[in-house]
């Protein structure tokens, strides 16, 4: 009774946001501080200054227990969902990881399927410690409605109960799920595109290197949206954006304090992509950032390096726009603007396979 009341709650605040969003951006940033947010030569976009100027009046996720901290972002995902556009079908179910673990997944199917469209994997954000497939569902379906590609977004293991590596490992047994059934599902057997967002993005780094160091199948691309990719260096954003929610180094810290187990090497190329020296030979990449953002210049310094490599890269900032945009993208015009741009350079990149 308490949580169908509490949701009860919850839609009847969205509805309020969503009429205060309709109103005129003057009014919205009056209501958020009195003055646009500019900071780095960046201003941040009216609605994602009113939302995160309410998301900070919040207890931080640092402040509670992890399994308040998951209960809540759930909770958030839930009452903040809009009804799915038509076009695209899921269907839900597990498969099953090493030790005989069952990973709950998602796959998106789109109704005019291009059957020559690889399968792509879909690893959504949370810092390895928060989240849900519900965390990606509007983007997947975006995905695979713009691709016309079956997308299967991967329910990973979260810590602290499931510390690094099984988050890991589950994207990996996913990723080798994809490789073997492709064909059942209406896409080319053998073939696999990768995506992530934030740790989703870091996982996508990590196993397209993973692919290429232990010689199995590379994804034919890889789709980061602001991943984190170095741990270790010390970044000019992490000043500049380190108190904006809904991504703050505080919350980074708790997220690395809850996903690592004691003592393990921060340095570990299975935890930290970008700290990889050799990056020749991997799939193309499409990188996609927020301006607000912390890992801006992680994600900035990892393009970089591919593009030394010699590998294929697109990377695009959307400088008014703040971590987790993709989950913003049903409330926010803005994070819909960069999510549709986003697609469609998966959909650019796929006519070149």
């Amino acid at each position: 009774m308490q949580n169908a009341i509490a949701r009860f709650i919850g839609k009847i605040q969205v509805l309020i946001l969503r009429l205060i969003l309709k109103l005129p951006d003057s009014w919205k940033v009056k209501m958020a501080g009195g003055k646009p947010l500019t900071l780095g030569g960046r201003t941040l976009d009216p609605d994602f200054q009113f939302i995160l100027h309410s998301v900070a009046k919040q207890p931080s996720f640092a402040s509670m227990p992890a399994e308040e901290a998951q209960a809540r972002a759930a909770a958030s995902v839930e009452v903040f969902a809009a009804k799915p556009k038509p076009g695209v079908t899921h269907s839900d179910f597990t498969i099953t990881s090493r030790g005989d673990h069952q990973i709950p997944v998602r796959l998106y199917t789109p109704d005019q399927q291009d059957p020559s469209a690889p399968m792509m994997a879909y690893w959504h954000q949370g810092g390895g410690v928060i989240g849900n497939i519900g965390f990606s569902d509007s983007f997947c379906r975006l995905i695979a409605r713009t691709v016309k590609c079956p997308v299967l977004s991967v329910d990973y293991r979260l810590a602290p109960q499931h510390k690094f590596p099984a988050g890991l490992e589950d994207c990996l047994d996913a990723y080798h799920w994809v490789l073997d059934n492709a064909a059942k599902h209406g896409a080319p057997a053998g073939r696999i595109t990768i995506g992530g967002d934030s740790m989703g993005g870091n996982f996508s780094a990590i196993i397209a290197q993973e692919a290429r160091r232990n010689n199995f199948t590379l994804p034919e691309l890889q789709l980061l949206i602001y991943p984190a990719t170095d741990i270790v260096s010390e970044f000019e954003s992490y000043d500049t954006y380190g108190d904006i929610d809904p991504l703050t180094l505080e919350t980074m810290n708790w997220f690395m304090e809850q996903y690592l187990p004691a003592g393990h090497d921060r340095s570990d190329v299975r935890l930290c992509p970008g700290l990889e020296q050799d990056l020749t030979g991997l799939p193309p990449a499409i990188i996609a950032t927020a301006g607000f953002d912390p890992l801006v210049d992680d994600s900035a310094a990892y393009a970089r390096k591919l593009k030394a490599a010699g590998v294929e890269t697109t990377h695009k900032c959307y400088d008014s726009t703040a971590h987790g945009f993709t989950a913003f993208m049903d409330i926010i015009p803005a994070a819909r603007a960069a999510c549709e741009e986003v697609a469609g350079m998966v959909r650019d990149a796929y006519a070149k396979f």
